[in-house]
């Protein structure tokens, strides 16, 4: 059970991360600074840069440790990677070098789950040992996030499956090793049976990167996120994953844990945003006296270490809610968690960059990065709105309507009913 403390071995762990990201892997936050390059696994001077930091990690007995411990990781559960995530947050190499990059950590549980032992040795070992990065291969262009409008489909001639249509955003398509695309089989089947999900290697004919799209501020065709066109693109039937028509349960396993893992990453850069946004405060002067001693500027680090405290236990509470195995509770929890994390990104970086005026705003501090990402988050795995109509319609479970004309807290007939429960003491 976790009680607002950890036990001591653990956090001699959480402690050595805090020196290690500190000290020896921030630093290739500035030097490979390059959209998303800490996903470019062709970067041979990256890679020479990182391999000695991921041996550290390995020898720490810290790599991957989202997945289980039948693949051989310390199986530590959600709550013990969210400590760890809170850490990792604060660098965007830090995923990378500790083995829990997105979308990769989520492509390597669903593989485990539901990948067959070939499927696992040719795509599940190679991620586990960092050598590949691959790709998710979900939305669409005229759909975004709804698969209910989605057209990207796979047909079986009677020798295999051949794969046509668009995709979009799918994250780190230029690099990957192979791609997860979920695909229509069956159009006249209610969403939950009309999609399969299937497994394409990068190599594999009529794979097309039409663009890559960069987030705003980054330059043309530098981005990250492919704009894919799969052109009859032919699979054999070993490249299922889950099943025929298993695609919407192979994605809710997927997106559960990758919607939590953002949440994780989020507290340690919003914690970051907070410390920059502190020493600000005490480092600058204006109209006569420091920043520190501004009722507004007391005002919002007041607002921002409650309410990121507040979020953090949120997101522990939901963590510990998964490990506990209750699936109900856990999607309700993740979904309250997915509501307030781009609010609270957004509210902390926002007041970090108003505290550095023009600074703030310019390319000389990791808040602009910080500043997309907190719009992003708004939109990766399911955007906010899908989340809130779940968890309402959740919350409204555990209610009934009123059982007459007025609410059950209508004091006129609440007071009725009361003098009643006590006539026997209020007579004369």
């Amino acid at each position: 059970m976790w009680d607002f403390s950890t036990e001591p071995e653990f956090q001699s762990k959480l402690d050595w991360m805090k020196t290690f990201v500190r000290e020896e892997i921030e630093p290739l936050d500035l030097v490979f600074d390059r959209p998303a390059h800490y996903y470019d696994v062709t970067d041979k001077r990256a890679n020479a840069a990182i391999k000695p930091l991921q041996d550290e990690v390995r020898r720490q007995k810290l790599w991957a440790c989202h997945l289980g411990a039948d693949l051989g990781r310390p199986g530590y559960g959600q709550l013990k990677l969210a400590l760890m995530d809170e850490i990792l947050g604060r660098s965007l190499w830090a995923p990378r070098v500790f083995g829990t990059q997105a979308p990769d950590t989520g492509n390597a549980e669903i593989l485990a789950m539901f990948g067959t032992a070939a499927q696992k040795k040719r795509y599940l070992q190679p991620l586990l040992d960092g050598d590949i990065i691959s790709c998710f291969s979900m939305t669409e262009p005229q759909g975004g996030a709804d698969p209910k409008v989605f057209e990207c489909g796979a047909k079986h001639d009677g020798k295999g499956w051949v794969l046509n249509g668009y995709k979009w955003f799918s994250s780190n398509a230029r690099w990957a090793s192979f791609f997860i695309v979920m695909a229509v089989t069956d159009p006249d089947a209610p969403p939950a049976t009309r999609f399969s999900m299937f497994l394409v290697p990068a190599e594999t004919p009529g794979v097309n990167i039409v663009r890559n799209v960069g987030l705003i501020g980054e330059p043309a065709d530098e981005g990250a996120h492919g704009y894919m066109h799969y052109d009859n693109v032919r699979l054999d039937d070993d490249s299922v994953l889950g099943g025929v028509g298993q695609a919407f349960a192979v994605a809710q396993a997927r997106l559960g844990g990758g919607r939590i893992h953002h949440a994780m990453r989020t507290i340690g850069a919003c914690s970051k945003a907070f410390d920059m946004m502190c020493e600000r405060a005490l480092s600058r002067s204006t109209q006569g006296s420091r920043l520190a001693d501004k009722q507004g500027v007391l005002a919002n680090i007041a607002n921002s270490d409650i309410e990121l405290r507040q979020f953090r236990l949120l997101v522990l509470e939901a963590a510990w809610i998964m490990d506990q195995g209750d699936h109900a509770a856990a999607v309700t929890a993740i979904a309250r968690v997915k509501v307030a994390t781009p609010k609270i990104f957004y509210d902390v970086v926002q007041r970090a960059i108003h505290m550095h005026g023009s600074l703030g705003v310019s390319n000389e501090l990791p808040l602009q990065h910080m500043w997309i990402g907190a719009a992003l988050i708004g939109l990766v795995d399911g955007p906010t709105e899908v989340h809130q109509i779940t968890l309402g319609k959740r919350v409204l479970r555990d209610y009934k309507p009123a059982p007459g004309i007025f609410p059950t807290e209508h004091i006129p007939t609440r007071k009725i009913d009361a003098e009643k429960k006590l006539a026997k003491y209020l007579k004369d």
